[in-house]
This record gives C-alpha cells, structure tokens and sequence, in this order.
C-alpha cells in the first residue's frame, strides 16, 4: 500500500496519527533533564521545541557590575542550551527509529538485511538456549549427587559407630562402613569434575555468548538507525529542489553517512565474534565433554586410579575437605 508523502515526509494517514501517540510514551524513557519537556517539529525538517523548565529563568531586569555573576549566568545558560541540543537530538532520532521500526512491523518499510549474517545470529540464539538447558540440568546432578555423597558419608559414619557396639556384626558392619567410605572419597572426587564442567560452561553460555549477543544488539539498533536515516532521504530525495529542501538533504545525507558508518563497523565487528565464539565453543566443549565422559565413566566402573587421573589430566582441583557447599555456582 502506498502511503503519499508530502515535501517535509510527513504522512497524513490515519495510522500516523496513532504512531505519534505511540512516540509520547515513547518519549518518556528520555534523558532526564530536570523535567524539560520539547515539542519537536515535522519529520525530516527543522525541528523547533519549546522548553518549560526549572532550570531557564527568564533574564533578571537587575545587572549586576560583579564579572564572577556574570560568568556563572552564561554558565548556566551554557548548559541549558546544551541540555536543550541534547534533548533535541534524542528527539528526533527516537522519531526517526520508531517511525521506521512501525513502518516495518506494518510491512509499509524497507529493511537492510544479510540473510548470512542473521541465520548466524538465530542458530546462536538457538544454540545458547540449548546449553542453558545443559547448564541446567548439570547443576541439578551436582546438587542431588553432593546430597547422595552426604547420604553415603552419613551412612559409613553409622556402620563403623555400630561396629564397634555389636561384637556379633562387627565384620559385616565394618565391611559396609568401608565401602561407603570409599564411595564418598569417589563420589567427591567425581563432583570436583562436574563442578569444573558446571563452571565452564557457565562461563561460556553467561560470559562469552551473553558478550557476543550484546554486541548483535548493539548492531540491530545501529541497522535500525541506518535504515530509519536512509528512509529520511530517499523521501527528500524524491520531493522538491528548492534552496531550503537542498539544505536538508545535505543534512540527511551527513546523519546518513555518520550512520552507515556506524552500521558497517558493528556488522563487521558481529561477524568476528560469531567466528571466533564458534572456534571458543568447539574447543571448550569438547575439553569438556571429554572430561564428563571420562570422570563419570570411571566412577561408575568403580576405578578410582583411571578416575584420579582423569581430574589430573584436565588439572581439575578438588575442594578443601570439610566443605559442606555443594558448588560455588549453586549460589549464583
């Protein structure tokens, strides 16, 4: 559906009307400016605001001769202007976005896309939910396996208490206190191995991905700021060329610029990261794997030497003896 833009790109369309509402409460996540308020002017031309504020008063009839006031006056209107041409550029570029992000949601828009780049970023998306799950699940082993070693210590504890008091069990007794014995030393060496999977794998999934994903956000704003700007000029482009028109699209074509710029260095920067947090996962994980295999394989064969090894071939350090927390990370 074509939509008929007039010289300044306004729309004069029902749905416009509802978007400019939209754009008030869109103003209200603005810079707090000590309750400035500004009422900007048509879109894609000058805009004009008016600022209520605390901050401003009107000019005093008295002059003072003292040169310390009246440098502390142009001070302080220095930074109302300053305030004011703050103010001012976040309003516009909020009304060039969100017009721009509705314009797209209502397929009345142009979008930049690079269907490489964002297949990447969704099995990324995809693929950090799915070790979340990993994640997890883990931490749920390591709680209920550090509560069944609890169990089995408390267990020996019992055996070698009644082996001592029953003279006609003690061999029986001590045989069991023995062997829950030696399935707690197991047991707490195998949960130093989960615990070091749990820790790697939290730092992957919160650290390195979390970093990664934040740099895609940054670069879904700037692609959305590029194309509101290149919208901006494609309709000033197309309306007419007289000297006032032609400053503002000299205007447009530098936002324009400044922000295809801006666009291209954290498309660039999102591609790097993707490669390198792909190469980070293969090899972290499968550093990983290997070493959950191995620990829980062993410890459930009952080899405690083929056990002991695997932690000192991944320089795995157990916890101090006497520790009564399952896993730091449990706290997290």
């Amino acid at each position: 559906m074509e939509i008929p833009i007039n010289s300044n790109g306004d729309s004069r369309t029902a749905e416009d009307d509802s978007l400019e509402q939209d754009l008030q409460q869109v103003m209200v996540s603005g810079p707090n400016l000590n309750e400035t308020s500004i009422v900007s002017g048509g879109y894609g031309g000058a805009a004009e605001g008016i600022i209520p504020t605390s901050s401003i008063k009107a000019p005093s009839m008295h002059h003072s001769n003292s040169n310390p006031s009246m440098m502390s006056e142009e001070a302080t209107r220095g930074v109302a202007v300053e305030k004011f041409d703050t103010v001012k550029k976040w309003s516009i570029n909020t009304y060039k976005c969100t017009k721009q992000m509705f314009s797209e949601r209502f397929g009345r828009g142009t979008k930049t896309v690079d269907l490489e780049l964002e297949a990447q970023i969704d099995v990324l998306r995809e693929t950090k939910m799915k070790y979340e799950r990993i994640l997890r699940l883990a931490r749920e082993l390591t709680n209920h396996f550090y509560n069944m070693v609890q169990t089995q210590q408390a267990l020996g504890d019992t055996f070698a208490d009644l082996s001592q008091k029953s003279p006609e069990l003690q061999d029986e007794f001590g045989y069991n206190a023995e062997t829950q014995r030696l399935l707690c030393k197991n047991g707490e060496t195998l949960l130093g191995a989960i615990n070091f999977f749990v820790s790697s794998i939290n730092t992957l999934v919160n650290k390195t991905m979390e970093d990664t994903l934040m740099t895609i956000k940054m670069y879904e704003n700037a692609r959305l700021e590029f194309d509101a700007y290149r919208t901006d000029l494609e309709e000033l482009s197309v309306g007419p060329r007289d000297a006032a028109a032609m400053v503002r699209i000299e205007i447009a074509q530098q936002h324009y610029q400044i922000q295809k710029e801006k666009y291209e260095r954290l498309h660039s920067d999102v591609s790097i990261k993707l490669k390198f947090l792909e190469e980070n996962k293969v090899k972290v994980m499968h550093k990983q794997l290997l070493l959950f295999h191995n620990a829980i394989s062993a410890y459930f064969a009952g080899n405690q030497q083929q056990l002991e090894q695997t932690l000192r071939q991944f320089n795995v350090k157990l916890k101090p003896p006497g520790s009564d927390k399952p896993s730091w990370l449990e706290e997290q």
